[in-house]
C-alpha cells in the first residue's frame, strides 16, 4: 500500500460515523479540478506513511471511530488494497471506499469479500465528455460496470459529481441521472481548492 496521508477524524466523509480517512497514492486518471493533486501527479508526491503505522493507529482508536474511510488518488491501483481492508476490518470497523470506477473487477472481488460496506463512486461526466473531463482515456464500458455493479450489489452507496463550469451543465448533470437506477443516489459538489492532507 502506498498510503499518502491520514486524517485522523471526520464527521464528513463517512455519512453517519466518526472516521479517520486513508489517502492512497496515485491515479489512473488527471481530472484538471483535482482535489488532492499531490496523490495524483509523481512529481508531486512526498513520502509514504507505511501501512503498519496507519493500522497501530486504528487500533489504538477502536471504540472512538466507528469507521474508516479510503480514498486517494484511486485505492483500487494499489496491488495490496484487499489484504489492508481485511486487516481493517478485523478490528470492527465499517469501511467505505471511494473509488472513479475505473476498475470494476477489484470492487467485484472486494464486494464478494464483504470488505467494503459503503462505496462512493465519482462519476466524472456523462459519457460522451468523459475523457475529455478526465484529461485521459477512459474505458467507458468499465465505468458503466462499475455503476451496475454497485447498484446491484451495495445497500449503501452513492454517486457524486464534482461540477465545474467550464466542464459540465445543467444538461449534464441531468444525463447523468438519466444513467442511474436510483437519481436520489447521485450528489453534486461544487469543486474546493486542493486538500491538505495531514501526515
Amino acid at each position: 500500500m502506498k498510503i499518502g496521508g491520514l486524517q485522523k477524524f471526520s464527521l464528513i466523509d463517512y455519512p453517519g460515523k466518526m472516521a479517520a480517512v486513508v489517502f492512497t497514492q496515485g491515479c489512473n486518471m488527471r481530472c484538471g479540478y483535482c482535489h488532492n493533486p499531490q496523490l495524483v501527479y509523481p512529481d508531486l508526491f512526498q513520502g509514504t506513511i507505511a501501512p503498519r503505522d496507519v493500522l497501530e493507529f486504528l487500533g489504538l482508536r477502536r471504540g472512538k471511530l466507528e469507521g474508516v474511510v479510503v480514498s486517494g488518488g484511486e485505492p483500487t491501483l494499489q496491488s495490496d488494497l484487499s489484504g489492508f481492508l481485511r486487516d481493517i476490518k478485523a478490528m470492527g470497523y465499517q469501511i467505505k471506499l471511494d473509488t472513479n470506477g475505473a476498475l470494476p473487477g477489484v470492487l467485484d472481488n472486494l464486494i464478494k469479500d464483504r470488505l467494503v460496506d459503503y462505496i462512493a463512486m465519482d462519476i466524472k461526466a456523462p459519457l460522451n465528455k468523459y475523457s475529455q473531463v478526465c484529461g485521459c482515456d477512459v474505458d467507458i464500458m468499465a465505468i458503466v460496470l462499475s455503476i451496475r455493479l454497485i447498484e446491484r450489489s451495495c445497500s449503501d452507496y452513492h454517486f457524486r459529481t464534482t461540477f465545474t463550469a467550464k466542464d459540465l451543465n445543467g444538461d449534464d448533470v441531468a444525463a447523468i441521472r438519466t444513467m442511474l437506477a436510483d437519481p436520489r443516489r447521485h450528489l453534486t459538489q461544487d469543486c474546493r481548492l486542493p486538500a491538505v492532507i495531514s501526515r
